[in-house]
């Protein structure tokens, strides 16, 4: 096997530290070809579609890219704006504000830079960038505040798949979930409470996230458990009691069972049972994207709506404001602890004694 090098490597060099952001990915334009090769990874994944691959195969390539791209295409011209997808943006948002802060916090030798897991920018083009500078510890945070293995487990998945290709792996930490850390669940739950102070508190607030097949939880993903317990502790900071609050779970494919209460029919349900006014904020996403923007934002107002609802609102997620910003900042740093930034001294040491040993055996 053939491994990556780094090439003209400096011994000199001083070593950094490199904070990698992670997220789901986008297509590079709306537009079907590009929402083909999209999809295609995407749903190619393993960790995404657990049923048996030559059957997949043929459901997938036979079927669904034939017919979704087109679909797909138009729901993302919706959302695609000057700047571009908005999880992109935004993702490039969080990554700059996070260098800055920390950079202002004193944290030193940095290298912050973000991936999607699918698309652009590809894990193997920002490593490689990430190595070429020095990055000699590695510090991976998936933006998924609760942990799924077709998430975040997909993330290390496509992090090991670098990894094995490389002759010098560098030291890693991977924060594989932060449902129920504090600062996150305060800037949450001050996002709602901010929401609330400008327009006022609707009957019921939905905390919506994005569903899993049931038959995941069964299997011993913890992603259900800690969805309903990052729900718990946002209420609680809220001073909801349980009937004000319900946690839902949207973006359900296929006949197969996934994770209840859904989202959408929940939506359709509620104003019968007299609830005429609902707030909906999706703990699960660190930034808005197609799904938060386009499923949450206008496809369920419609369903709340049409049943007979008064007044619905999607509370926007914490993309790049300043208290997530610093929430982030703070788990990472958390994570950073007993990490040096800076082996320049013995780097140059073993620098100067091999030159002597070269000019010993001439």
């Amino acid at each position: 096997m053939r491994y990556i090098n780094t090439p003209n490597f400096d011994h000199k060099q001083s070593d950094k530290i490199g904070i990698l952001l992670t997220n789901l990915g986008t297509p590079d334009a709306p537009t079907p070809k590009a929402l083909k090769r999209y999809l295609k990874q995407f749903l190619s994944d393993p960790r995404v579609v657990e049923i048996p691959r030559v059957l997949w195969w043929l459901i997938l390539n036979g079927i669904i890219l034939r017919i979704r791209p087109r679909r797909s295409a138009k729901a993302y011209a919706t959302v695609f704006t000057e700047q571009g997808s908005p999880l992109l943006f935004h993702t490039q948002a969080q990554t700059d504000a996070i260098r800055t802060q920390l950079q202002q916090d004193g944290v030193e030798n940095l290298v912050v830079d973000f991936a999607m897991r699918y698309g652009n920018p590809s894990f193997d083009s920002v490593l490689d960038n990430m190595f070429k500078q020095g990055v000699r510890k590695l510090l991976v945070l998936p933006l998924y505040p609760q942990y799924c293995a077709s998430t975040s487990g997909s993330s290390f998945d496509e992090l090991a798949k670098n990894f094995i290709q490389r002759r010098w792996l560098p030291d890693l930490r991977f924060i594989s979930h932060y449902p129920d850390y504090a600062p996150f669940i305060t800037a949450a739950a001050d996002k709602i409470r901010q929401y609330w102070q400008q327009h006022g508190q609707a009957d019921k607030l939905i905390l919506s996230y994005h569903g899993i097949p049931k038959r995941y939880l069964l299997n011993g993903d913890p992603y259900h458990c800690e969805c309903y317990k990052t729900s718990r502790l946002i209420a609680e900071q809220l001073g909801l009691n349980k009937d004000q609050y319900m946690t839902t779970f949207q973006s359900r494919f296929g006949r197969e069972e996934w994770l209840k209460p859904y989202t959408d029919e929940t939506l359709k349900s509620l104003p019968a049972q007299g609830v005429k006014s609902v707030q909906i904020f999706c703990p699960g996403f660190a930034a808005d994207c197609l799904e938060t923007i386009e499923e949450i934002g206008e496809e369920n107002k419609e369903y709340f709506l049409h049943a007979g609802g008064e007044r619905y609102d999607y509370i926007s997620a914490l993309n790049a404001e300043p208290q997530h910003i610093n929430a982030l900042c703070q788990l990472i740093k958390d994570n950073l602890q007993h990490w040096q930034t800076n082996n320049s001294t013995d780097r140059a040491q073993l620098a100067s004694l091999l030159q002597r040993e070269k000019q010993e055996t001439t």
